[in-house]
């Protein structure tokens, strides 16, 4: 297959820390061009990476027949617009999570792709992994029987002065932030939306959810609480542990890494504990998204998986009164 040529919408800690990176890793993908808004460190992107191109526009770059596929790790607030543009202009998009404020700025979005003949994937790098696939297959095939309960948190440091997590225009703090991981892993787990959503939150003085806990609530009386949350000090944490009606599924580790990665299934008062060998889910999402590129796959994080996670976060935000 022939390499699929991206593009880089901005410089932002992601990209430079996780998916560039994974850029260079992946088999199908080749580094075209990648565009900031400052020329200083648009250009220290290239010379680090090997960028072909260089851009201080991104419109610009939009316009560069050579790029095919685009990654767009903008601020929040900056998705609805640029994928658009992006998905106008021809070119097949994986953008950072949350793909959008809300329900309905998603829906456009991926009508826009439809009408443009190019995929849009958001970019839940996480559930490319290797781990929550394994843990899938063993809810899916009833290893601990019923699920009844799912426990799921995703912890980081507060933001560093100025970013755009404080301000709440620009979609900032923990809810869309942080939350989103839980939310969407309990979604691809289960399976299912739950039938009621309740959730809190801690304020900053800027007004911004530091922290926010969700509740969903099934008619059947399956539970999960799902915790995101910006505290001071504290190293990034990453968890999940599910109770069965026979057992229990756990991992002792982050979930969103790479590596040797165990999980634990109890079942009748014996533990299995099995280890996943699980490559960098940044290049797994990029990897398959380029095989879509080229016509070979369906993008895994599809449509209706994504607007059923910006339709629950939409409840939760309606919930704290953000």
């Amino acid at each position: 297959m022939k390499n699929v040529r991206w593009g880089v919408l901005g410089t932002a800690g992601i990209a430079r820390s996780q998916t560039i990176p994974a850029m260079q890793q992946a088999e199908n993908c080749d580094l075209c061009a990648i565009a900031g808004r400052d020329p200083e460190k648009a250009r220290s992107f290239q010379e680090e990476f090997g960028f072909e191109k260089v851009y201080t526009d991104y419109d610009v770059l939009l316009a560069d027949p050579d790029v095919e596929a685009v990654y767009i790790p903008l601020p929040n607030d900056l998705h609805y617009e640029w994928v658009l543009r992006a998905l106008t202009a021809g070119k097949h998009v994986l953008c950072e999570k949350p793909l959008a404020l809300n329900e309905a700025q998603e829906d456009e979005m991926f009508r826009t792709a439809e009408a443009n003949n190019v995929y849009l994937m958001e970019a839940f790098a996480y559930l490319h992994s290797p781990l929550i696939a394994a843990v899938k297959r063993e809810l899916d095939a009833g290893t601990i029987g019923e699920v009844r309960y799912l426990a799921s948190a995703f912890l980081g440091g507060l933001p560093r002065k100025g970013d755009y997590r404080w301000r709440k225009s620009a979609g900032g703090g923990a809810a869309y932030d942080l939350c989103c991981y839980p939310i969407g892993l309990a979604l691809w787990l289960l399976g299912r939306e739950p039938d009621r959503v309740r959730a809190m939150a801690q304020f900053s003085d800027q007004g911004v959810d530091l922290f926010t806990s969700v509740m969903f609530q099934y008619k059947d009386g399956l539970v999960a609480s799902l915790d995101g949350g910006m505290l001071e000090n504290a190293p990034r944490m990453d968890r999940f542990h599910i109770l069965g009606t026979w057992g229990e599924i756990y991992s002792p580790v982050q979930f969103n890494q790479c590596g040797e990665i165990p999980y634990t299934v109890v079942r009748d008062g014996k533990e299995e504990t099995k280890t996943i060998l699980v490559p960098n889910n940044y290049r797994l999402e990029l990897e398959q998204l380029s095989r879509c590129v080229r016509r070979e796959e369906k993008p895994m994080v599809t449509r209706s998986f994504s607007m059923s996670v910006a339709r629950t976060l939409d409840k939760v935000l309606k919930e704290i009164g953000y």
